[in-house]
């Protein structure tokens, strides 16, 4: 489940003029694709949510055609719908996709688990119980969305102490097209409560250096995702 806190401020605003997450002015196309993928993932921008052009160049001090070949870019990564004449949108993403994404994350961040802890440091380890530390006391003061941000960043950090690039950007851009999905998760009744303890049995066995339980503990994890999310209606496509 990852930060949708920005979304819950900012879904109804288009073309507000401001910068997702004040960042520094883009001038090429990786740049300013990967601003808005990165607000993709922390809810700047609502499913739906049109692109235009314009608000971009303003939000990002770049080109219109910087922003048009960034937006082309991020539908071919299946984050962005373009549509003749009408321009670039949010892709919405039913729930049944949804699924089918989440189980590819499954395969991929149960290698990233059994990677991270093949290569897990000591101080690896007292950061990712620190945040274990600041999960326990966010579910207890029932801080939801606060969990769902410290979810987020225990996630990047076993990325991170996995070091495998690849594997970071094919997850993020997958976790991009799920963040409605997984932001409703986060609120549900109870829902924090059983995944703190599966991310507890994650950190555990990634300290413990066991590659095999590291893996087994996050697909067991990213298992109940999937069996809450074949638990929610359909959406209808917009």
């Amino acid at each position: 489940m990852y930060n949708y806190n920005h979304l819950v401020a900012n879904s109804r605003v288009t073309g507000s003029g401001r910068r997702p997450n004040n960042q520094a002015p883009a001038g090429n196309v990786a740049d300013v694709a990967g601003m808005i993928r990165k607000g993709l993932l922390v809810g700047d921008y609502a499913p739906g949510q049109r692109l235009v052009e314009a608000d971009l160049c303003e939000q990002l001090q770049c080109s219109r055609f910087i922003a048009r070949m960034a937006l082309q870019v991020l539908a071919s990564e299946g984050l962005v719908e373009i549509q003749r004449n009408r321009g670039a949108r949010v892709r919405a993403v039913p729930v049944e996709e949804a699924i089918e994404i989440t189980e590819v994350r499954m395969a991929l961040e149960g290698f990233t688990a059994a990677r991270a802890a093949e290569r897990v440091t000591a101080s690896d380890v007292a950061e990712l119980r620190r945040i274990l530390n600041l999960m326990q006391e966010a579910v207890k003061s029932l801080e939801l969305l606060t969990y769902s941000d410290l979810n987020a960043r225990l996630h990047s950090k076993i990325r991170a102490i996995a070091g495998n690039q690849t594997c970071t950007r094919t997850i993020e851009q997958l976790m991009g097209q799920v963040v409605r999905h997984q932001f409703a998760l986060s609120l549900k009744p109870g829902r924090a409560s059983v995944s703190l303890v599966q991310h507890k049995e994650i950190i555990r066995t990634i300290a413990a250096g066991d590659t095999l339980g590291a893996e087994r503990a996050m697909k067991d994890h990213l298992s109940s995702v999937i069996e809450e999310l074949r638990s929610r209606p359909a959406v209808p496509r917009l």
